[in-house]
């Protein structure tokens, strides 16, 4: 009967869609990694060399930022095999990996659907015996597990070596015979085509299995920065990744059927006609020329600095020769070649002052370098400017328009011995800056005669990508930042320098840099207390549950500390506190970051020795400890402190250096503000007399010079930084992506149209265009006002004519709210 017809094939296809075919051919379930899977060691075998590694890894993002879920936990991910030969052959080895890809990168995904990164993958009987006719498999994809033994096309075996050869070198004609043009693509054939350089390297017969007259599947040449082709095309969704998961613009997808598949931006329209922002991730994730920029990104920045002596351009294959960009891609290195510049250097020249901002880290190619870490000194004329409420009330009288004129001192190279001069290892200087976008930490200036490469931000993003440059880039970073950190901190300001010295030294190798992300709890009320933390970036919020209800009680800045009153009522020859009844050696108070925050974590063993040790350093502590601990009192009798704070600390005000404050009680609503900003900046206003209130003041919408910009994070062609000061600025080279405007949480960066030319393909004219580029308030810094100075006054506030506008700090804001409220 028909109803008892059984489809043994649709049986099978159902059995194979719930499971996967092991290394042996048996059908096996797939099983998510667990955590548990970080402590499991798996060694297996590849080209006869022996590697152990964990069963599943934390998923990383492009930047290798571990991945969290909405609970703060980390995601894990299978080991695969080309991670283990990453380990063994690359990072362990320093030489290249034996397994060739197009479809995979190692900050990607892996989707295994070029199969050119294809092993043989053998294994062993009860008794140790290799089992005969190993497997085939996707190295990118197929998880390791005990006793494996892999084969690569570089294998000492012969035979099994040509097996796996044979194999890619099939995959790789079918590929080449389909997508692969004789000719080339012009300006970008070469090193940026993988498929071409693999072909080339395997020896294969490109034109095996070409068709005679193969089908045009077009191109599109409708986008100012990226030429498609979609005949070079060879679907690997690297571009897919790259838009999707890395940018997540969520533009670029697969469209048609069988031949015809290609690749295709929203429903499938023009590049131009898409809601592409041209931020060119799918461009240099791309393997073969189906992708190509039309022209590098010009900046002026470089061009400026290679007309002058000492400066030169660097060229892609420069580059490549250096070790940290082994691993990025070529095309990306011809699209920002403008973003490298060769210095010659000779002995005392400068090559970054301390307290600047900075948006370039400096490559040591030759040459010594001294490092000087005193703090900057602090002019006369700024110590007599009185008080911050002063200065901002001064009125339009204080403002000077002669800014161009005035000339600060020249800065002289100190006289005083280094504090450090760079070591072999040192492969890099002003990496610091540039990351985190905070001034520099140290004065640096050659030594001697020598050569550096001048790179901007966005080539250490790129760098990042690569994880054996990632983690020399973050093995540095992190050394320079605890140390850093341990000579300035305010912990140690009571001690004398000898004790000082004594007690980083003392530290040196027993702090940890911890990262926190925002939102994480650092630790909760009623927890052990086990360490200690001082803040090196970002804001901490404090906060206690009173009565069953949370309460905020304050927040921490940089260079402050916290933790210790659990530590020191916990330890008996410490105790000195009053602490709440059953609350010894426990945490008084919940501790999570506002934003990104690095911390300076000191474990609960060291601490108690550093304090028992310096009697300076333990009496502060426990005086602080007490002031906290009657502060804690007093808030919970004060509930309109709370929901101020609050308040402040939701609405980010916080990391705001310059908000743009309207007090509403004076406020006209005139709008001469943002008629004076407009003025300034060619009819463009770059403030919008709109924003959130906080107490009797307007927030308004402009730049707020946050402490940690989220603006400036990922740009790709770092066309926005700060300059010597607190002001952001985008520089003419923007390529209109809308990143920044995207990331900053306030609103306050815009995206206009400009005009702009390009040529058609076609007439080989060029015709009229409009293209976006973002904006954004730089404190009238294009106008000659150093808005680091206490007397200069941006636009906005010189022009209001009843006193009510300021540019305030955060702090200055809730202070000045506080200060009245008592009164």
């Amino acid at each position: 009967m028909a109803g008892e017809f059984v489809d043994e094939l649709a049986q099978l296809w159902e059995e194979e869609g719930l499971f996967s075919r092991d290394i042996d051919g048996q059908l096996i379930r797939l099983v998510k990694a667990t955590e548990q899977d970080y402590l499991r060691d798996v060694t297996l075998t590849i080209d006869g060399q022996e590697i152990t590694v964990t069963k599943a890894e934390p998923t990383i993002d492009s930047q290798g930022n571990v991945v969290r879920d909405a609970d703060g936990r980390t995601i894990p991910r299978d080991t695969t095999i080309y991670d283990a030969a990453q380990k063994l052959f690359v990072e362990q080895r320093g030489e290249d990996n034996p397994i060739p890809t197009l479809c995979h990168r190692e900050h990607m995904r892996p989707v295994a659907v070029c199969r050119i990164c294809c092993v043989e993958a053998c294994r062993t009987d009860r008794d140790g015996n290799v089992v005969p006719g190993g497997t085939l498999v996707p190295a990118c994809h197929q998880p390791v597990k005990p006793g494996m033994i892999i084969h690569t096309i570089a294998s000492p075996d012969e035979a099994r070596s040509q097996r796996v050869r044979n194999s890619v070198k099939v995959l790789t004609e079918l590929l080449a015979s389909d997508h692969l043009s004789p000719e080339g693509n012009g300006q970008t054939a070469g090193r940026t085509n993988e498929l071409r350089e693999l072909a080339s390297q395997i020896q294969c017969n490109q034109h095996r299995f070409r068709f005679s007259d193969l089908p045009e599947r077009g191109h599109d040449e409708s986008s100012l920065l990226i030429s498609v082709n979609h005949n070079a095309c060879i679907l690997c969704e690297r571009c897919i990744r790259g838009c999707n998961e890395i940018k997540q613009n969520l533009v670029i997808g697969r469209t048609g059927k069988g031949y015809t598949s290609q690749i295709g931006f929203d429903l499938n329209n023009k590049m131009e006609q898409s809601t592409c922002v041209s931020c060119g991730e799918c461009m240099v994730s791309c393997p073969t020329d189906a992708l190509t920029f039309r022209r590098p990104i010009a900046s002026h920045w470089h061009q400026q600095l290679v007309a002058q002596p000492g400066y030169s351009a660097v060229s892609p294959e420069e580059l490549k020769q250096h070790p940290l960009f082994r691993g990025v891609s070529y095309k990306w290195l011809q699209w920002n070649q403008a973003s490298v510049v060769r210095r010659r250097v000779k002995k005392g020249d400068v090559l970054g002052w301390l307290g600047e901002y900075g948006a370039t880290a400096f490559l040591l190619n030759q040459g010594e370098f001294a490092l000087w870490f005193r703090e900057p000194s602090v002019s006369q004329e700024r110590r007599n400017s009185g008080g911050w409420w002063q200065q901002l009330t001064r009125g339009i009288r204080g403002r000077a328009r002669s800014q161009p004129e005035r000339q600060s001192a020249p800065r002289q190279i100190p006289s005083s011995p280094p504090d450090a001069i760079n070591t072999p290892e040192d492969i890099i200087l002003g990496e610091m800056t540039c990351l985190s976008f905070h001034p520099r930490t140290a004065t640096v200036v050659a030594w001697s005669d020598g050569e550096i490469y001048e790179i901007r931000r966005n080539v250490l993003y790129m760098l990042q990508q690569n994880a054996l440059a990632r983690r020399q880039l973050d093995k540095v970073y992190r050394e320079r930042a605890l140390m850093n950190h341990m000579r300035h901190v305010a912990l140690f300001a009571k001690l004398d320098e000898h004790e000082r010295g004594e007690a980083v030294e003392y530290l040196r190798d027993k702090v940890q840099l911890v990262s926190v992300e925002p939102g994480q709890t650092i630790f909760r009320q009623g927890e052990q207390s086990n360490d200690f933390y001082m803040v090196r970036l970002g804001f901490v919020k404090v906060s206690q549950t009173y009565l069953g209800q949370p309460r905020i009680r304050t927040y921490l800045g940089p260079n402050s500390y916290f933790g210790e009153i659990g530590l020191l009522s916990a330890s008996e020859d410490l105790r000195e506190l009053e602490v709440p009844e059953g609350m010894d050696g426990k945490r008084t108070s919940t501790c999570a970051a506002l934003d990104d925050v690095e911390l300076v974590r000191i474990r609960g063993e060291h601490f108690r020795e550093l304090v028992l040790r310096y009697q300076k350093l333990r009496e502060e502590l426990q005086s602080l400890s007490r002031q906290r601990l009657a502060s804690d009192q007093e808030i919970k009798a004060d509930d309109t402190c709370d929901d101020q704070l609050e308040e402040f600390l939701e609405q980010g005000l916080f990391n705001g250096q310059k908000l743009l404050v309207l007090d509403l009680d004076s406020c006209t609503r005139c709008d001469e503000c943002v008629k004076a900003c407009a003025d300034t900046h060619g009819g463009v206003t770059r403030l919008v007399r709109e924003g959130l209130r906080f107490d009797k003041f307007l927030v308004a919408s402009a730049c707020r010079s946050c402490r940690d910009p989220y603006c400036m994070v990922g740009c790709p062609v770092d066309a926005i930084h700060r300059q010597s000061s607190l002001e952001v600025v985008i520089d003419d080279h923007c390529i209109g992506c809308g990143l920044c405007a995207r990331n900053c949480p306030y609103g306050n960066i815009n995206m206009v149209g400009e005009p702009d030319q390009d040529e058609d393909p076609e007439t080989g004219q060029f015709k009229a265009v409009i293209r976006q580029r973002a904006t954004t308030c730089d404190l009238c810094k294009s106008v000659g006002v150093d808005a680091s100075h206490p007397q200069d006054e941006v636009s906005c506030v010189y022009a209001c004519p009843h006193n009510a506008a300021f540019r305030l700090d955060g702090s200055q804001l809730l202070e000045q709210i506080q200060s009245t409220k008592k009164r």
